[in-house]
């Protein structure tokens, strides 16, 4: 089979490849009838081409060949398959799930790996409505929109039944006449980032809460005001009703870990906790007993209350508790909550860790270390506290002499003087009222101040004392020396300008006058004499 007739653009195919003209001279030869169509590579000066050939028969059994170029629509078919290829492949290993709802609102098309824990299979044809939560039933969602959509966040219940939170974007589909025909979109499942941001978010606000309240427990000096300031944060923080900071006794946070009968409220704001709320007298008892003893946060419903509390710790010891409440209308505690009194627990423990190395200090510092009474500085400073009062009224000083003491010392050791200087203290702060100062000068020398004592209650104070002494006269040196006091007494009278120099000296030389009259007595020195000098105002302790 030979060729009759080129057009030139045949002619120059010819001439730059004939390669491909034996190609169509078999292709017509096996064709019995009408050839159609034949696409062929034919290299030319622009590089390879596809030409495209329609072979028509013709009656003196030849064929008319023509040829068309099919380079250009050849690969943009190819593109096009590869396009599509790759975003099929594309949307196939995301993790987004891709999905198409027909006029129905029904899905037509979602990812095949499903989305949410569903299979593919099950969401066709269901309605997208169905996946929403009960909160989003009625409100605009993605998948039936007239309108795009971008980033888009919305939760919908996954197979299991759990909430999911997704981030949709889609597209509206219109017919040609404008008519709605679904949509397309995609969406994220973003549940794990928002649980973490929310996570993260509830940290920040409880770090921030602590914070306020460290800060509120450092800024304050009195350690007492501090906490009363933190029970109204910590309230505010919890949402709460009310707050109650105990603080343990002594016993207890010296290791005695027990029944909560041993706290003692220190600080509280909010709502009273009265016994019509808790359910009845008594009822709060148990629950401090049940916090002392549990480790870790304590949840309870006392009567009308939702109670939440934990006990206070420093160095693994009991050292308090707090408390916390709200009407039982309100939410119940949730584990946000639990962490915070946790957090604010741990900080209360420290403060009353400082508080009691606070009242040590001032203990220390005003204490005598031997007897527990007020030692020589502490006791001229509040007794000229006393003396500055305009309404301190009469009042009495007592200043009392350890007979025979040195004898003790000499002949069983300072051992068993100690001890007797630790029952002349027990003796003195013994019947002591609001406003009394029991106090040691050093040695054997003590002082008892009486505040609003005439002269009758003076001498029956030191009667007492004299009194009391019989009781040690086990501890004397022999009974030849027994162990006594004398006592001299002053009685202040206010208004005379008599300043604490004074009246020491006037309670001193009567002790003197009673040791002079036998030991054992007590002596009450003259009343005071203003001087055309005196003054009203005390002068500097001795």
């Amino acid at each position: 089979m030979t060729v009759a007739e080129v057009n030139a653009e045949a002619e120059e195919m010819l001439d730059n490849d004939p390669r491909w003209l034996p190609d169509l001279q078999s292709w017509l030869s096996a064709s019995s009838v009408a050839p159609g169509l034949r696409s062929v590579p034919v290299e030319s000066a622009r590089g390879i081409m596809i030409v495209e050939w329609a072979g028509v028969p013709l009656s003196d059994g030849g064929f008319l060949l023509l040829g068309r170029d099919d380079t250009l629509e050849r690969q943009l078919r190819h593109t096009l398959t590869e396009s599509r290829r790759r975003y099929k492949d594309l949307v196939e290993v995301s993790s987004d799930f891709a999905w198409e709802t027909g006029p129905d609102g029904a899905f037509v098309f979602v990812t095949h790996k499903g989305a949410l824990g569903y299979d593919a299979d099950s969401l066709i044809g269901r309605d997208p409505r169905s996946l929403a939560l009960d909160e989003w039933g009625d409100l605009p969602l993605p998948f039936d929109s007239r309108r795009p959509v971008d980033q888009s966040e919305l939760w919908l219940k996954s197979a299991d039944g759990a909430p999911a939170c997704v981030v949709a974007s889609a597209l509206p589909l219109f017919g040609s006449q404008g008519e709605w025909l679904g949509a397309r979109g995609v969406c994220r499942d973003v549940t794990d980032q928002v649980l973490r941001s929310a996570e993260l978010a509830r940290v920040r606000n409880r770090e921030r809460l602590l914070a306020h309240i460290v800060h509120t427990l450092r800024d304050r000096l009195d350690a007492v005001e501090a906490l009363t300031v933190a029970s109204a944060e910590t309230a505010r923080a919890l949402s709460a009703d009310g707050c109650r900071i105990y603080r343990a006794s002594e016993a207890q946070t010296d290791g005695a870990v027990g029944a909560g009968g041993g706290l003692a409220l220190v600080a509280e704001f909010g709502a009273d906790l009265s016994d019509d709320k808790m359910g009845g007298e008594g009822a709060l008892q148990p629950l401090l007993d049940r916090i002392a003893a549990t480790d870790g946060v304590v949840v309870a419903s006392l009567g009308d209350l939702l109670v939440i509390g934990e006990r206070t710790e420093h160095r693994q010891a009991l050292n308090g508790a707090v408390l916390v409440w709200r009407g039982d209308d309100s939410e119940p505690w949730d584990e946000e909550d639990h962490h915070l009194l946790s957090g604010v627990a741990d900080h209360i423990g420290i403060a009353h860790a400082h508080l009691a190395y606070q009242e040590r200090l001032r203990r220390l510092s005003e204490r005598d270390g031997l007897t527990g009474l007020f030692n020589r500085r502490t006791f001229f400073e509040r007794l000229e506290e006393s003396l500055a009062r305009p309404d301190s009224g009469a009042s009495a000083l007592l200043y009392v002499d350890l007979d025979n003491f040195k004898a003790v010392n000499d002949l069983h050791g300072h051992q068993q003087g100690d001890t007797v200087l630790k029952a002349i203290g027990t003796l003195l702060s013994t019947g002591v009222r609001p406003g009394d100062l029991p106090g040691r000068l050093g040695g054997d020398e003590f002082v008892l101040w009486l505040g609003r004592a005439d002269e009758e209650q003076a001498r029956r104070v030191a009667d007492r004392l004299l009194s009391g002494m019989i009781g040690l006269a086990h501890l004397s040196a022999s009974p030849e020396k027994p162990l006594g006091l004398s006592i001299g007494i002053a009685v202040h009278a206010p208004g005379r300008g008599e300043s604490v120099r004074e009246l020491t000296d006037r309670a001193d030389a009567a002790m003197y006058a009673a040791k002079k009259s036998g030991k054992g007595h007590y002596a009450l020195a003259p009343a005071h004499q203003p001087t055309p000098s005196s003054t009203p105002v005390a002068e500097t302790s001795p």
